[in-house]
Parts: structure tokens; sequence; C-alpha cells
């Protein structure tokens, strides 16, 4: 790193008077923590040829947590002083109130390392990366003579933590992020269409800068552009269908793994709320909350409460077999954390939230699954979606798909929507490849205001009988 490491507790507060202060301010309390931070992001944009935006943003600040049963008093602030945690610990101790709360067992705090300790774009000056956008834009334009437009986004970031609990125990995590995004316009015959490709995870920016990742990247963006120019309009009505690996796992962590954090199934707000043993998928199924995959987008050394990541199976061959859960709804349900307690920023409370979320794969030849697709859509790329978590309700669009009869791929097809729920598509998975993929890179989650990164992936699956939206007579 090109500048000190991120040290509150010699620059701005006595790691001991800091502790008395948490202390008062979680005593009764069932749990609570001090979280601090200190961020950095950088991006670039370069579009229809020139520079559009260059972002810098910094910030540091700390967040103070008092859980009693199920209320939170929680308090941050961008001051990292003692006068302003004195402050934020007299507002979280509100919500304590006179007490009567059981001290949780604090977590094991042992960070794993799945990601170097680095700044990704330290040692890259500015300009050789606004240089290489401008040589991504002219290479993507020379590669095809239908490209009228190409926007090329690099973004870097880090995140250095430092997890402060009552008991005593600190750990610390350096949490870097890099990305490279394409996207085009191609244009024929007055008929213009879009593509895109991207990727990254939590590692160094000069990987992404290689010619051969980022040539990779145009040539997908113009193929994915160039058969949207192919397209015609999509069919409707409920038919089988089969879902590419990789990204379409974005389904999967819509629709159903929203539905299996620990807090919307406590408070009954899921339909998987109060099915723990039973069978909710098809055979076969399996999903699986990785936060331990080295490098992923989604993986963390230390959750946002200092609870270290796992490998959690959510449900195993059909079966149900937990939830993904912070400190606070582990608690209140009796059962251990998971690791999944995550925040946006130092501004925000820590809650269930996911990290890589998949499928595993199966023993399916993927030629012979679309083989037995005798009338429906093979569906390899989404864009927007929309989700109900209390019924598991899902739209998504298609951003690539093509029309199947016979187990013969045909035309591309436009404006296809997939719509279902969850639970049902679960129970109607017909087949499941054995080319499980992870996404590239490009995921990220909202939930009640707050956007964390994420992975996710899946391989070849046949689902049966979803209803399928779109235009064509």
């Amino acid at each position: 790193m090109s500048r000190p490491p991120f040290d509150p507790f010699s620059a701005d507060l006595d790691r001991d008077r800091a502790l008395k202060v948490l202390i008062g301010a979680v005593d009764g309390a069932d749990d609570g923590e001090l979280f601090l931070e200190r961020s950095q992001h950088e991006q670039l944009v370069f579009d229809d040829g020139r520079l559009r935006n260059s972002s810098f943003m910094a910030g540091r600040g700390f967040g103070l947590r008092a859980v009693l049963g199920e209320v939170t008093g929680y308090a941050h602030s961008t001051e990292i002083s003692e006068p302003a945690l004195r402050r934020a610990a007299e507002t979280a101790r509100l919500a304590v109130g006179r007490g009567g709360g059981t001290a949780a067992l604090p977590p094991s705090m042992q960070p794993v390392a799945l990601y170097p300790a680095i700044d990704p774009a330290s040692d890259i000056p500015t300009a050789r990366r606004i240089a290489l956008l401008r040589e991504i834009d002219a290479y993507a334009r020379a590669l095809d003579p239908r490209v009228v437009q190409v926007t090329v986004s690099m973004g870097s970031s880090i995140q250095e933590v430092a997890i402060l609990r009552p008991e005593g125990g600190l750990a610390t995590d350096i949490r870097p992020m890099a990305r490279l995004s394409v996207a085009v316009i191609l244009e024929n015959n007055d008929r213009r269409e879009t593509g895109g490709a991207g990727g990254g995870g939590r590692h160094a920016l000069e990987p992404l800068m290689a010619p051969e990742h980022w040539q990779a990247l145009v040539h997908e963006a113009v193929r994915i552009a160039e058969v949207n120019l192919r397209s015609v309009p999509a069919p409707a009505g409920v038919m089988d269908v089969v879902l590419g690996p990789g990204w379409p796992g974005i389904l999967l962590h819509e629709a159903v793994g929203h539905g299996l954090e620990g807090d919307f199934n406590r408070k009954k707000a899921s339909a998987f709320a109060g099915l723990l043993g039973q069978r909710v998928a098809a055979p076969g199924v399996t999903v699986i909350d990785d936060g331990t995959i080295e490098g992923r987008r989604g993986s963390i050394n230390i959750d946002d409460e200092g609870t270290p990541p796992a490998r959690n199976v959510l449900i195993e061959d059909g079966i149900l077999t937990g939830y993904m859960q912070d400190r606070q709804n582990a608690r209140l349900m009796g059962v251990a954390p998971t690791g999944n307690g995550r925040r946006e920023s130092f501004a925000h409370v820590p809650m269930p939230r996911m990290t890589n979320t998949y499928m595993p794969g199966g023993d399916a030849d993927p030629a012979a699954i679309l083989a037995d697709l005798r009338d429906g859509i093979y569906a390899v790329g989404f864009g927007g979606g929309q989700v109900d978590i209390t019924n598991g309700k899902f739209v998504f669009s298609c951003t690539e798909a093509y029309r199947v009869k016979n187990g013969v791929v045909g035309e591309p097809i436009r404006g296809a929507t997939l719509i279902g729920d969850g639970a049902t598509a679960l129970q109607k998975v017909r087949a499941i490849g054995n080319d499980m993929a992870l996404d590239p890179g490009i995921g990220n989650c909202g939930k009640q205001g707050q956007w964390v990164p994420v992975g996710v992936g899946q391989p070849t699956l046949m689902i049966g009988g979803l209803t399928v939206g779109g235009s064509a007579a």
C-alpha cells in the first residue's frame, strides 16, 4: 500500500479509553460493537470518444451499536474522536434503557486471508489508465464498423475496517476491489442494439488491464450487441426455460437467496419461513452461500460484526437446512451466526446479507439439457428484475436469449421476461448441468437502502413451466 495502514487507535483514539466508552454504551445489552472504517473509491468513465467522468471519493468514520432484544441503538459519525464517540454512546445507549439483556458470546474474530491487503490502483498512474480506456475505445470501433458508441468504466476501491468488541477483541480487514466494464452500441439499417461485458474482484487492477483480458471483454460486448441486432420479438406464454451457467444465477440470488436471509424468516416475512427440514426444491437442488472463495467479489475475511465467513449450505438435495444469519437474528432464533452480518459502511447497521450464492453443478451434459427442450427459450443473460420477498414472485428481463424448438437453438429473441416465484421454480428444476460457473464479478445487492458487493453462480438448468412475457403475435 502507498499510504499508512488505517490505525484509528494510534492516530485518533486511545484504545483503552474507547473500550471503556463502548462498555458503558452496551452495559445491560445483548450485543454491540464499535465499527471504524476508512475507504477510498476511484472511477473513470470513457464515453463517446472522451473522458466523461473522473471521480475520487474518500471517507472515514465510525458506527457504534448497542442491541437489546429486537431493538438496535445506532449512532455514527465522520469524526473519529473521543468526544464524538461519547456522544454516539449516549445515543446508542437509549435503546438499552435499564438493560436486562444477557451479553452474547463474542465471535471468534479469526479472519481468513482470501485477498491481498492492497490498494488496487496505488501504483498505476491516472494517465496510464485513461490511455488504456482510449485504447479500448479505439479497439472496439475497429473491431466492427457498426459500432457507433463505446462506454468503458474502470473502478477501484479499498475499504479498511476495524471492529472493537466490548470484550476487548479487535478484528481488522483491508478489502480491495477492482472492476472493468465495456458496453457498445451497434447500428445497422437504422436499428441500434447494445451489448456489454465486465468483471473484477478483490484483487489489483493490473490484471484487468492486460490486453488478453480487456480485448476479450470487447469481443463479448460486440458479440452480444450483434446477437441483439438479429433478434426477433419474444414469444409469450408458459413454457420450459433453460438458464445458462454463471450470471443467470442472479435469478437464484434474488428469487431465492433473499428469502433465505435470517431476518425475513424470523419475522415470518419469507416464503421459506418455518420450513426448515422440509423439501422446498426438486431432488438434486443444493444452494450454498460461501464467503470464503478466494478473490471473489462477495468474499470477506470477516463479516462486519467480526465473525469469520463460512460455506453455508442452505438447501441440500432439495431440503431446507438453514438460513443466513447475523448475530442479532441468530441469537433471537437460537442458532449460531453464519458470518453473513454485512453493512454498506460505518453509517449503516449490519444485517443478514448474501456473499457468493450459487447452486453446485449436477451430472447432466448441458448440450443434452438443451436437446431435451421441446419448446421454450434458452436464457443466458439477464438485466434488471423485481422480487417480492414475502412470496418470492419475480420478474426478470433477459438481455440475451434464444428460441428453442425440438432441441434446436434458433433465432435470438428480444423483450423476453421471466415471471414466476422462487419457491415454485425450485420445485420445477428438471435438469442440472455439470458446468457450474460463477459470474465474472459484477454483482451488487441492495437491501433496505444498503448496497454490498456479491457473487452469484449456477450450472445450466432446465426449469419447467415458467411464464415468459413477450411481444410476439
